[in-house]
């Protein structure tokens, strides 16, 4: 007998949750809505939004819009999208993660208060990443993005440091680059990093790997451009071989369904339960074949 089993620990954060009620909200008093670029890293959960009605633009198209609706999701954007909707007469809804939205401000003081060669604000995320483009928008486009910790070297360490880091980053990664600067900072220069990496996609890491441990088979569900998922994924293949990276029912290979005893879903932040239970349901008719 072969038991399948969800993680309950899976599924969206509340950044997601929120950005997706809006959504719901907005389409349910009619008219046309935007959202700039995918709502969320899920493919079916863009879908299944934009049978709603929900139309996905990109930011050349947002550009032209005049007189319009637009969401936008939960990554945040650069002041650069708000002034296009003021001179554009767009109405923003606004679905930005209260942490992002805080993580913003903190970068825009930081800028603010001060610039000058020998200060660096530096941001460990992920290149071209929705958040993080958002984030260096907030200075100007002057800081500087580290995508792995190997890159802290080529930072220059004569001049300051201000660290920052995309709330989905790895946090262990994250200290690693902050013992690096540490070690190799200048004393003729300083040095403060904030850790700004969110709480709901650090805290699921020992879960998702004691829950990966425990099952034969692990099929990890989450969408291939996501940030967080490609952390948790990892995470989930540290302590079991057999772990499986799926976006859909339609990738289940049922040969690795054969003599297996346990099988564990589970799934990044931005992965919708109902897509799980899809797998779920897909998995126990295969094992019944």
């Amino acid at each position: 007998m072969t038991t399948v089993e969800i993680d309950n620990g899976s599924g969206f954060c509340f950044g997601v949750v929120n950005a997706i009620q809006k959504a719901e909200e907005e389409l349910a008093k009619g008219g046309t809505l935007y959202c700039l670029g995918d709502i969320v890293h899920n493919s079916r959960e863009v879908e299944r939004l934009q049978a709603m009605g929900l139309i996905t633009i990109d930011h050349e198209q947002f550009n032209r819009l005049h007189d319009a609706r637009v969401l936008l999701r939960a990554h945040g954007e650069p002041p650069q999208t708000y002034e296009t909707a003021r001179r554009n007469r767009i109405e923003i809804i606004d679905a930005t993660c209260p942490v992002v939205l805080q993580l913003q401000k903190k970068i825009k003081h930081e800028y603010e208060s001060g610039t000058s060669e020998r200060k660096q604000i530096v941001i460990y995320g992920k290149n071209g990443h929705a958040e993080v483009l958002g984030l260096v928008g907030q200075t100007d486009g002057t800081a500087i993005v580290i995508d792995q910790p190997g890159e802290a070297a080529k930072l220059n360490y004569e001049h300051d440091i201000r660290l920052y880091s995309q709330t989905t980053k790895s946090l262990d990664e994250f200290r690693t680059v902050v013992e690096t600067i540490r070690q190799n900072i200048s004393p003729r220069a300083t040095f403060a990093y904030h850790d700004t990496i969110c709480r709901q996609v650090a805290n699921r890491l020992p879960h998702i790997r004691q829950f990966a441990a425990s099952h034969e088979l692990v099929f990890f569900v989450s969408g291939r451009k996501s940030s967080n998922g490609k952390i948790l994924f990892d995470a989930c293949g540290s302590v079991n071989p057999n772990s499986y990276l799926i976006e859909s029912a339609d990738e289940i290979d049922p040969s690795l369904l054969k003599n297996v005893t346990s099988i564990g879903i589970c799934g990044a932040t931005s992965t919708p339960k109902w897509l799980m239970e899809e797998i779920y349901h897909r998995i126990v008719v295969l094992l019944k074949i």
